[in-house]
Parts: structure tokens; sequence; C-alpha cells
């Protein structure tokens, strides 16, 4: 081959390896009762969603299955999430189905007799999976469950409440299993539960590492608003980073842009340049990591704010 073949060759991978550099992480955002029930009551607003997200370049939505005022739509009328899931797989959009809510006060299945509905919730996923058709299935589940919601959330009980934590996933992931299916299913999870060691079936760990062992993938909960630093999102992430390359697990950055004080746990207030300045920092450190899976932002509707595409007024939400 010509010195100029190889040259040629050479540039091209350059170009390669510079666009691979420069791809973006990928983006999921969590749609909670509201939202979610609004785009599975009307395809005008699925459709204007899905525009919005795509325009935006987010390429799943955590969109919540389970019952809100009254309804349960995954198990009373399907074919709302069969028509929803199609359409955002047509776009290159996966969909996750999002389970745990302030509406159902799930942070209680963590206790030892509500343990059977987490499983339960679970399991309307998996029965809706097995009876839906191509193109119409969930892509994956995370589930927002969380103990140190509950009122009896205190040094004396949170050990408790935690193993309850971990006793729970473990039953639902023996529902997965027990299923035959291999859907990915992992949690929500503070990033300060890498500081709380607990012994749970004979090992003593770091409560993140119990919960990484069991799931497929987490999405931390790492709400800070600059990259780098003390007490930035890197530095709270990196505990769990490792761990998850370790051991062959996922771990998804979970971003907030709702106001919440204090200023650091939220982009809210800050311009749409600072936050891609600060996510750009992020993707540069982990971006060779196996563990890194991109950014999960809290939520629809505050991100939507955010970049100042509000929701319209027009998409009247279900009551």
């Amino acid at each position: 081959m010509s010195r100029y073949g190889c040259r040629g060759l050479l540039l091209a991978a350059l170009l390669l390896l510079a666009g691979a550099a420069g791809a973006q992480a990928p983006r999921a955002v969590w749609v909670w009762e509201s939202d979610s029930y609004a785009m599975l009551d009307s395809p005008a607003v699925a459709e204007e969603a899905l525009d919005f997200l795509a325009r935006k370049r987010i390429g799943a939505l955590y969109l919540y299955a389970d019952a809100y005022r009254g309804r349960n739509l995954l198990a009373q009328q399907p074919e709302r999430y069969h028509v929803f899931i199609r359409a955002a797989h047509a776009r290159g959009m996966q969909v996750y189905a999002l389970l745990g809510s302030w509406y159902l006060h799930t942070e209680r299945y963590v206790l030892p007799r509500q343990q059977h509905k987490a499983v339960a919730m679970l399991r309307r996923v998996l029965d809706y999976n097995a009876a839906a058709p191509d193109g119409a299935r969930f892509d994956g589940v995370n589930y927002d469950i969380e103990p140190h919601l509950l009122d009896e959330w205190e040094d004396a009980a949170r050990v408790r409440l935690l193993r309850g934590f971990l006793d729970m996933t473990a039953a639902m992931m023996e529902a997965r299993r027990k299923s035959g299916q291999a859907l990915p299913v992992g949690p929500a999870m503070p990033f300060w539960w890498d500081g709380i060691a607990l012994e749970w079936r004979g090992a003593r760990k770091p409560v993140s590492e119990h919960v990484i062992d069991l799931t497929d993938y987490v999405a931390l909960m790492d709400y800070r608003n600059f990259a780098q630093g003390r007490d930035s999102i890197l530095a709270h992430a990196e505990s769990e980073m490792a761990y998850a390359d370790r051991v062959g697990k996922r771990v998804v950055i979970g971003l907030e842009f709702n106001p919440g004080e204090p200023a650091k746990l939220s982009f809210h207030g800050m311009t749409e340049a600072a936050f891609e300045a600060e996510a750009g920092k992020v993707e540069a450190a982990y971006r060779t990591r196996p563990a890194f899976a991109g950014f999960v932002f809290h939520h629809y509707e505050g991100y939507r704010r955010f970049v100042g595409e509000p929701v319209p007024d027009s998409q009247s939400k279900p009551e």
C-alpha cells in the first residue's frame, strides 16, 4: 500500500475516533404519574412530548406504569401503552416502566408486610410484556422506592429499613427470574448509600454495593450542579462507578432540574449552556468507563421548564 493510502486510512481512523469522542452519552428522563397518564390518554399530547424529547436528543423515557387516581392503565387498558411505546420506538427511543409513586406511598413497600406489593407491581409489567405484541414491550424497568421518606427513618431504624429495601429488591429480582424474561431492572438510588455499611445475607458492605450486586443497573440520584471538586457529581458517583466497573454493572447518573434547597442540588436557575458544560465534564471523565450508561433527568416537566419549553397549558392532565 502506498504512503498516501496509509495516510488516508489513518485520517479515516482519526475521524472515527473524533466522532466517537464527541458522541453524546445516552440521556433519559423520568416521566411521573400525571405526565405519563396525559401522554397515554391523548395521542396529541404524546406526539408533542415525543417531538420535544427528540429535539433534545433524549433516548429513553422512564414512563410511569402503575395505578394513579383510581386507574391502572397498564392492567386495564394496556393498548394505550402499546400505542405509546410503538410511537417512541419508531423514533429510536427506549421506554422503561417507571415504578414507585408518591401518590401510592410506595416507600412503605420496604416494610415486611408490604413487600408483596412491590413484587406485584413488577409482575404486572412482566405480565404486560409477556402479552404485548412486537414493538410494544418495555425495554426495562426503573423503580423509585425510597425508605428515607418514611417517618420512622432515623439512625436507629435506617438499617432495618435498608435491609427491608434489599429484601424487597431480592424478591423483585426473583420474580423477574421466574418470569423467564431478561428485562433489565434497576432502582433509583441515592448517592449517599455508599456511606452506610450493613450486613445482609452474610456479607457486610455498603448498601450501594449490595444494591448493585442484586440489580442490572442503578440510576444514581447524584443531585449536584457541578461536575468536579469536593461534593460534586463526579465525587459522589466514584465509589458506585468503581464497584460497578469491577462487577460488570451499569450506572446512569441522575441529575435534578427542579427548584430545591440548597441550590447545589439542581441545575434550576442556571443556563442550558452551563448545564451542558458540566455534563460534558462528566462525560469526559467517564467516557471510557464500562459502567457509565449516561444520564437520567429529573423530571420531564422540570427539564422542559429548564430548557424554556414548558408543557403547554392546553395539555390537560387526567383527573
